[in-house]
């Protein structure tokens, strides 16, 4: 049996903050994807009308994905305690389990969690989808774990 864990959302309020959301945020790297511009080069495992999906460029498990919605929100603190945003989630949640159960069948857990500020890389909410077990090696080519 598969065994999750969700992380990162335990404990913090989610504030009303309209304005870290928007349809899409000039230099967001996270939004080029998103949008597929044609600066972006990045490939989707997975795209609809809500999320996309991708690798993680600095792996840190067996299968690391990032899923993010293709509206611009800024941060999991800019969440909002609606049933729209509960339904967001949820989405996210469900595609990275479908792309891990996909891609790593075997992989007993899994693990999936938002950074909070001020640990967020980029500011463009994106929940990570790792498939266990961690890969500790940063010597090893980031294009052997994806074979």
């Amino acid at each position: 049996m598969k065994k999750s864990v969700c992380f990162g959302l335990g404990g913090s309020r989610f504030a009303k903050r309209m304005s870290e959301r928007a349809p899409m945020v000039d230099g967001c790297v996270f939004c080029d994807i998103a949008r597929r511009t044609p600066t972006s080069t990045t490939s989707l495992l997975y795209a609809d009308d809500k999320v996309v999906a991708f690798r993680d460029i600095n792996p840190s498990a067996f299968r690391h994905y990032l899923i993010i919605p293709i509206e611009h929100i800024s941060t999991v603190k800019s969440l909002q305690r609606t049933e729209d945003d509960y339904q967001l989630v949820s989405h996210m949640v469900k595609v990275g389990k479908d792309l891990l159960n996909r891609d790593a069948p075997n992989s007993e857990e899994h693990r999936f969690g938002f950074h909070q500020p001020p640990f967020n890389s980029v500011d463009h909410l994106h929940l990570h989808c790792l498939a266990l077990p961690f890969v500790p090696r940063p010597d090893v080519p980031i294009a052997d774990f994806w074979h």
